[in-house]
C-alpha cells in the first residue's frame, strides 16, 4: 500500500468512495438531461468518468463497459500530446480518433483537467455517441476516411475560451449540425459539472485526504482481485469461436481464439490468435482489445466492486499484438467496432468454464441488434437518421440459475432500447409487433435467456441498414446445455417475407410505405443437460411463453397433458428414460 493510502483513515476512504461515485452519477444525469439525440438520453450510449492526474481510472459512470480502457487511454494520450505543463484551468480537450479511443468516429470524447491550488489533480471525461459525423451511411466502409470527420487531439476550450473555428468545422461536416452541437454542449455540461463536484469534495475533505483515499480504494480493489484470482486453479485454458463474416466476404467466418493462463494471484489473457483485422468495418482499436480482457476479468474477480477503477487490473496481463480485429491499425475501418469484442469476452468465459464452472455463463446473443434507418420525414420534410435498438436478447445460463432474457449485450451495460412511442412519434414508422421469442433460449438444466421479435413497418420511403452478427455462431451451451437461437433479420416486401437470408446483414435496402422488417434477437446458451430440468420448471416456461410445447417434449423430454397445463408424469418419465438410454 502506498504511503498516501496509509495516511487516510477508513471512514474518510468510504466517504470518498461514495463521493467519487456521486461525481460520475451527477455527470450522467446532466448529460442525459441536456443531450439532443435519443441514443444519448434514452438509450444511454455514453460513458463518463473521473481519472487521476496520470489518467488512471477512479470511477466510471457506466454506459458502455467496453470503454473501461478506452477512456483512460484517451486521457493519457491527451496528457502525452500536450504535456501536463501545456494544460491550464478552463481547458477542454476533444478527440474522436478511433485508434486512440478504440471505437468509431461517432464517439466524441471530451476531457477536462481539474486543478487545485494551481496543481493538476484529476480529469473528468465524457464519451458520447453522436448520430452522425459525416461519412458513408449504410455501406460497408473499407477505410477510416470514408467514415466521417476525424478530430485529432485538440483544445475545444483554451483557458475557458471556446475554439469557435473548430465548432464551425464540425458543423460543416455533419448532416445534423443542430443535434451535433447540442450534444457537444451537453458533453461540456457533463465534464464541467464533474469538475465542480470533485472540487467540492476536495475543498471539504482536503486534497491529501481525497487523493490518498483514491489510492487506498485502488489498493483494496487490487487485493480483492488477487484473492479471487487465487481461487481459480492454476493452468492454461483455451477456447475458440467465430464471427459470421466481415460484411464483405459473406459467409467467410472470422476466427476468435483465446488463451488464459492462471498462476497464483495473476492472470494472463493472450489474444494473439484472434483474427487479423478485416476488410469490413468490424475492427476496433487496441484499447478495446485490452478492454475485452478487462471486462471479463472484472466480471470474474471484482464484478460487484465499485467504483470501477484501475486497481481491478493490476493483477491482469493482456497480450494483444497490433493488427488484429480488436487491435486494428490505421487506416482500418472501425464503424461497427463494438460487435466482435463481446464475442471475445464470451470466449474468455468459455475457456474458463472448465476451471470455474460456477463463475461463468454460457454464450449470449452478443450483438447490439440495432437497425439504422434514414430518409426524409414527411411531417417536416427534413432528413433524419434513426436507430432502432439496441434490442435486448438472451444471456447465457449459469450453473445455478437461468439466463436473463431480453437484456442488452455485454458491450452496452447500462444502455436501454429505444421506446416504441418515442420512435413512432419522431419517425415515419409503425411498430407492428414487439414480443418475446419463444424457443430462442438454449435448453438446459438451467435455461438460457430468451430473445425478442420486433416487426416494424415503414410509413414513408425509408433506407434500412442492418449490421447484425452472430446469426451462424449461435450462443453456445456449457456442460451439457444446448445452444440458443442466433440473431436474425428479414424483410417484408410487397406483402411477402423474403426467403431466409444467408446472414443478418443488410447493407442498405429501400423500404416502400407498407414494407417492413423483422428483427429476432438471439437467446442465451443453456447450462447442464436439459433432461435434468425439473418438469414443473419446464411447464412454467411453456405457460409463460418462453418454451413451446413441442420444444418441451423434444428438448427437455417433458410431456404435457391435453390441456397443456399439467405435466404427464408417467409419459415424461418414460420419455426421459428413453433419452437417457439413447
Amino acid at each position: 500500500m502506498s504511503a498516501a493510502a496509509k495516511s487516510v483513515d477508513p471512514i474518510t476512504v468510504e466517504i470518498v468512495r461514495n463521493g467519487v461515485l456521486s461525481v460520475t452519477e451527477e455527470m450522467k444525469t446532466n448529460l442525459t438531461r441536456t443531450a439532443y439525440n435519443m441514443i444519448i438520453y434514452e438509450a444511454l450510449d455514453f460513458t463518463v468518468g473521473l481519472f487521476t492526474a496520470d489518467g488512471d481510472t477512479v470511477s466510471i459512470g457506466l454506459g458502455l463497459p467496453m470503454f473501461i480502457r478506452g477512456m483512460s487511454e484517451t486521457v493519457k494520450a491527451k496528457i502525452r500530446h500536450f504535456g501536463k505543463a501545456g494544460l491550464e484551468p478552463g481547458d477542454i480537450l476533444i478527440t474522436n480518433d478511433s485508434y486512440t479511443t478504440g471505437s468509431h468516429l461517432n464517439h466524441i470524447t471530451l476531457s477536462l483537467p481539474i486543478f487545485h491550488g494551481g496543481e493538476l489533480i484529476a480529469f473528468t471525461c465524457c464519451m458520447a455517441h453522436w448520430l452522425d459525423v459525416g461519412g458513408s451511411i449504410g455501406q460497408v466502409t473499407t477505410d477510416i476516411y470514408a467514415e466521417g470527420l476525424q478530430l485529432p487531439i485538440l483544445k475545444l476550450h483554451r483557458a475557458g475560451v471556446l475554439n469557435q473555428d473548430l465548432v464551425d468545422i464540425i458543423s460543416m461536416n455533419v448532416r445534423l449540425p443542430d443535434t451535433a452541437i447540442g450534444d457537444l454542449r451537453a458533453q461540456i455540461t457533463a465534464v464541467t459539472s464533474g469538475e465542480r463536484a470533485f472540487r467540492k469534495l476536495v475543498d471539504r475533505y482536503g486534497r491529501d485526504a481525497v487523493l490518498g483515499s483514491i489510492f487506498a480504494i485502488m489498493d483494496q480493489t487490487e487485493a480483492e482481485a488477487r484473492a479471487n484470482t487465487r481461487s481459480i486453479p492454476d493452468g492454461v485454458y483455451e477456447a475458440e469461436s467465430f464471427m459470421d463474416d466481415d460484411g464483405l466476404d459473406i459467409g467467410k467466418h472470422v476466427p476468435i481464439k483465446v488463451k488464459v493462463e492462471v498462476r497464483g494471484d495473476e492472470m494472463t489473457i493472450d489474444l494473439s490468435d484472434v483474427s487479423p483485422q478485416v476488410r469490413g468495418f468490424y475492427n476496433s482499436g487496441i484499447t478495446t482489445g485490452h478492454a475485452c480482457a478487462q471486462v471479463a476479468y472484472k466480471c470474474l474477480t471484482t464484478g460487484t466492486t465499485y467504483p470501477v477503477n484501475d486497481g481491478s487490473f493490476r493483477s491482469l496481463k493482456v497480450i494483444m499484438p497490433p493488427g488484429r480485429v480488436i487491435s486494428a491499425t490505421r487506416p482500418a475501418p472501425m464503424r461497427w467496432w463494438m460487435t466482435f469484442p463481446m464475442t471475445v469476452v464470451d470466449t474468455i468465459f468459455k475457456a474458463l468454464a472448465q476451471a470455474i464452472p460456477d463463475r461463468v455463463i454460457a454464450g449470449h446473443h452478443a450483438d447490439l441488434v440495432t437497425i439504422t434507418l434514414h430518409g426524409i420525414n414527411p411531417i417536416d420534410g427534413r432528413f433524419f437518421i434513426a436507430g432502432l435498438g439496441p434490442l435486448g436478447g438472451g444471456w447465457g445460463a449459469k450453473s445455478s440459475e437461468d439466463g436473463i432474457g431480453v437484456t442488452v449485450c455485454i458491450n452496452d451495460g447500462d444502455t436501454h432500447n429505444s421506446p416504441t412511442e418515442q420512435l413512432e412519434t419522431k419517425y415515419p414508422i409503425l411498430v407492428e409487433k414487439y414480443a418475446l421469442r419463444d424457443d430462442s433460449g438454449g435448453p438446459g438444466r438451467f435455461r438460457g435467456g430468451v430473445g425478442a421479435e420486433c416487426v416494424v413497418q415503414a410509413l414513408s420511403p425509408i433506407h434500412f441498414n442492418s449490421t447484425i452478427e452472430r446469426m451462424h455462431c449461435k450462443p453456445w451451451g456449457l456442460h451439457g446445455g444446448m445452444e440458443a437461437e442466433g440473431n436474425f433479420v428479414n424483410m417484408r416486401v410487397d406483402g411477402a417475407w423474403q426467403q431466409t437470408p444467408r446472414n443478418a446483414k443488410v447493407m442498405t435496402a429501400r423500404l416502400k410505405p407498407g414494407d417492413a422488417f423483422m428483427v429476432r434477437t438471439g437467446g442465451g446458451g443453456g447450462f447442464g443437460p436439459p433432461t435434468q430440468r425439473p418438469p414443473q420448471d419446464v411447464l412454467f416456461d411453456v405457460i409463460e411463453g418462453y418454451v413451446s410445447r413441442e420444444a418441451a417434449e423434444r428438448d427437455y423430454g417433458v410431456v404435457l397433458d391435453a390441456s397443456g397445463t399439467r405435466v404427464d408424469e408417467t409419459a415424461t418419465a418414460a420419455r426421459r428414460s428413453r433419452r437417457a438410454a439413447e
